[in-house]
C-alpha cells in the first residue's frame, strides 16, 4: 500500500474520529458518534495491518490476536451491565497505559541496535521513549485503582500516607532527574537501568495518586485517566511513527482534561485539589441520630402526592442505575404526562460514577430528551414545583454542600431539592452517600423517605398509578 494512500486513510479516520467526538456530546447525535468512531478506527486499523511489508506467517499471527481481542471485546459488551460501564472503562485505560508500556520498552530496545538515531534526532526519540513510559505506567496502576474502587474491590475512602503530597514531588523530581540521565547515557545498555527506576516509580505514583483520593471525586478520576491514556497513545504515536496515532492521543488527551475541568466546575473542585485528596475524609457515622427524625412515606401515598402534583422533578442519581430503575421510573413518567403533569428530569453532572451515565440510563427507557435537563438549567425551578422524586441519590442533592461550607462536600453546586414543595426520596437505608457526609435533606420538613430497593419502590409507584 503507497504511503499517499495510507496518509489518505489516516486523514479520513481522523476526522470520522472528530466527528465521533463531537456526535458523543449530544444525547441526541451520540449514537450516530459511536458509529462514527467505530468505522475511523476499523478504517485505521485495517491501514495500519496493511501498511505494513509481513510475511504470511507474521500476518497470521496479527489477524489472530486481532479475532481474539474482538471476540473478549464482544463478550465483554454483552456481559457488561450499564451500571459497570465506569468500571469497564477504567479497566481498558489500563490497557492502553501497559501498551504504552510495551512500546516504549521495545522502541529503545531497537534503537541499541539501530544506530539511525543521532544528535538532537536521538535525544528527541529518548525522551518521547522516557515520557510515553512514564504517563502508560502511571495511567496503568491508576487505572487499575480506579477500577477496584468502582467494582468495589477497594474501599472508596482515601488512602492518607504521611506526608503523601511530598512523596509525589519527591517521586516527580527524581524521574526528572532520570530522564536526564537517561538521555545522556544514550542508546546504551546502561539506559535500561534508568528506564527500570522510573518505570516502578511510575506504578507506584499511580497507584498512590488514585488511592489517595475520595469516592466522591470517581468521576473525576475517570475523566483525568481517560485524558492520561490519550496522551500514553499519543507518546506511542511518536514512538512508532504513526501520525493517527498522535492525532487521536491527542484527540483523547485533550477531550478528557476538558471533561475533567468540566467535572471539577461541576463540584466546585480545582484539578489540584482532587489529585491531592478527595471527598469522603470525614464519615457520617453516628450523625443521623443528631439531626432529628426522618418521615417515612410508603410507595401508595407517594403515587397519590405525584398523582396531586402540576409539577414533577425527577432527579436520578446512582441508586437508580444498580437497581436498572429507569424503565419504571420511564414509565412513571408517561402515565404522569398523560394525567397532565408536568415532568422532567434534574440531571446532576457528576450523577453516578460517569459523567452522562444518568442520560445514557433514560436514553436507555426511552424517556424524551427533550426533558432530561442539565443542573444549571432546571435549579431555578424547583421552588415553583410540588413534588420532587429523588431516586437513589444523595451527595448531588445534599444541602450541607450550601449550608456547611467547611464540610467535606462544601461549595460544590448541588440539585437544591430542598426547596420544592415536597420532597420524596427513594432509598435503600438512612446510610451516608459515596462522599461519606449524611444528608440533612432527608430530615427537613418537608422531606419523606420510601425505602427500599428502587426499582421495585418505582415499580409499586408504577402500580399504584
Amino acid at each position: 500500500m503507497s504511503q499517499g494512500l495510507v496518509t489518505a486513510a489516516y486523514m479520513i479516520a481522523g476526522i470520522l474520529i472528530i466527528m465521533s467526538l463531537a456526535g458523543l456530546s449530544k444525547q441526541e447525535t451520540a449514537k450516530r458518534g459511536n458509529y462514527f468512531g467505530i468505522l475511523g478506527m476499523a478504517i485505521a486499523l485495517v491501514t495500519t495491518i496493511v501498511s505494513i511489508e509481513l510475511d504470511v506467517e507474521s500476518m497470521a499471527y496479527i489477524l489472530v490476536a486481532v479475532l481474539i481481542g474482538a471476540i473478549i471485546g464482544i463478550l465483554l459488551a454483552k456481559r457488561v451491565d450499564m451500571t459497570e460501564m465506569p468500571e469497564l472503562i477504567a479497566a481498558l485505560h489500563s490497557f492502553v497505559g501497559l501498551a504504552a508500556v510495551f512500546v516504549g520498552y521495545n522502541s529503545f530496545i531497537e534503537l541499541l541496535s539501530d544506530h539511525s538515531f543521532v544528535g538532537s534526532m536521538l535525544n528527541i526519540h529518548l525522551t518521547e521513549i522516557f515520557l510515553g513510559i512514564f504517563i502508560g505506567a502511571v495511567t496503568f496502576t491508576g487505572s487499575i485503582v480506579a477500577f477496584g474502587k468502582l467494582h468495589g474491590k477497594i474501599r472508596s475512602n482515601p488512602l492518607i500516607l504521611p506526608y503523601k503530597d511530598l512523596l509525589n514531588i519527591g517521586l516527580v523530581l527524581v524521574s526528572a532527574v532520570l530522564i536526564f540521565l537517561f538521555i545522556s547515557a544514550g542508546a546504551s545498555q546502561s539506559g535500561i537501568v534508568y528506564l527500570a527506576i522510573m518505570t516502578a516509580i511510575a506504578l507506584f505514583l499511580g497507584w498512590h495518586m488514585v488511592m489517595a483520593i475520595g469516592g466522591a471525586d470517581m468521576p473525576v478520576v475517570i475523566s483525568m485517566l481517560n485524558s492520561l491514556s490519550g496522551w500514553a497513545a499519543a507518546a506511542s504515536g511518536f514512538m512508532l511513527s504513526n501520525d493517527l496515532l498522535i492525532i487521536t492521543g491527542a484527540l483523547v488527551g485533550s477531550s478528557g482534561a476538558i471533561l475533567s475541568y468540566i467535572m471539577c466546575q461541576g463540584m466546585n473542585r480545582n484539578f489540584f485539589s482532587v489529585i491531592t485528596g478527595g471527598f469522603g475524609n470525614e464519615g457520617a457515622s453516628g450523625e443521623a441520630e443528631e439531626m432529628g427524625d426522618y418521615r417515612e412515606i410508603s410507595p401508595e401515598d407517594a403515587a397519590e402526592m405525584l398523582k396531586g402534583s402540576s409539577s414533577v422533578i425527577i432527579t436520578p442519581g446512582y441508586g437508580m442505575a444498580v437497581a436498572q430503575a429507569q424503565y419504571p421510573v420511564a414509565e412513571i413518567t408517561k402515565k404522569l404526562c398523560d394525567q397532565g403533569v408536568n415532568v422532567r428530569f434534574g440531571i446532576h453532572p457528576v450523577a453516578g460514577r460517569l459523567p452522562g451515565h444518568m442520560n445514557v440510563l433514560l436514553a436507555e427507557a426511552k424517556v424524551p430528551y427533550d426533558i432530561v435537563l442539565d443542573m444549571e438549567e432546571i435549579n431555578d425551578d424547583f421552588p415553583e414545583t410540588d413534588t420532587v422524586l429523588v431516586i437513589g441519590a444523595n451527595d448531588t442533592v445534599n444541602p450541607a454542600a450550601i449550608e456547611n461550607p467547611s464540610g467535606p462536600i462544601g461549595g460544590m453546586p448541588v440539585l437544591e431539592v430542598w426547596k420544592a414543595k415536597n420532597v420524596i426520596v427513594m432509598k435503600r437505608s438512612m446510610s451516608a452517600g459515596y462522599a461519606g457526609v449524611q444528608n440533612p435533606l432527608f430530615f427537613k420538613e418537608n422531606s419523606y423517605m420510601c425505602f427500599g430497593d428502587a426499582k421495585t419502590t418505582a415499580e409499586a409507584i408504577l402500580n399504584a398509578l
